[in-house]
């Protein structure tokens, strides 16, 4: 329950929010958002016109919250290279899964057109974000000229939420983790003193 401090609307969105990533759209009953927020009954429908208006406020925040983590990363320090492997071994909580990505296998958010914008337009934002910095290192020639930084960026998601799958039916990161070594290894710089022999991925 969240501190009297909070407004409600904010304490109703920060609950809907968890009740989404834990048990998707369907599970998140009016009644679970309330008890949650520690909100008055008729609250929600006093700060939103029902149940889909908030989920939509709680699915913008999320996927906000998703492009400002990775922007901390991919418009950090270092190389190309290097913030990439910063943004594919960031701490994450990998077995509950992301809390963007869940949200595509939820019926009801997939079947609604407002409610998929958020998620649509953050994955797009991601892949086109990653694209960059992939042409701006084959730019720097830390990576080969034959790759295609939108085919690149396309992997580098897919191993990320394919790798929460994985680790969520096992029950284990360990499956996430293969994953990302496995994708920085393809990836690691390459060596003009070598050849274009790639670089040991030591990390």
């Amino acid at each position: 329950m969240y501190s009297v401090c909070v407004s409600t609307p904010e304490r109703l969105i920060e609950a809907t929010r968890e009740l989404l990533w834990e048990r998707g759209y369907v599970g998140t009953s009016p009644k679970a958002i309330l008890q949650r927020a520690g909100a008055g009954q008729g609250s929600m429908y006093h700060h939103f016109t029902g149940k889909p208006d908030l989920a939509l406020a709680a699915i913008r925040r999320t996927a906000e919250e998703l492009r400002a983590t990775a922007e901390a990363v991919l418009g950090g320090p270092g190389t190309p290279y290097e913030r990439v492997e910063a943004y594919l071994r960031r701490e994450r909580e990998v077995l509950r899964g992301c809390p963007v990505g869940r949200l595509t296998m939820d019926p009801d958010v997939v079947a609604s057109d407002a409610l998929r914008a958020p998620v649509d337009e953050t994955l797009d934002w991601l892949r086109e974000r990653l694209a960059g910095i992939v042409e701006e290192g084959q730019g720097l020639g830390e990576f080969g000229p034959a790759l295609d930084g939108e085919e690149i960026a396309a992997t580098i998601v897919a191993t990320v939420q394919g790798g929460y799958v994985l680790a969520r039916a096992s029950g284990s990161t360990a499956a996430f983790d293969a994953g990302v070594r496995g994708l920085l290894s393809l990836l690691a710089p390459r060596s003009p003193a070598a050849g274009n022999s790639p670089i040991p991925n030591k990390a």
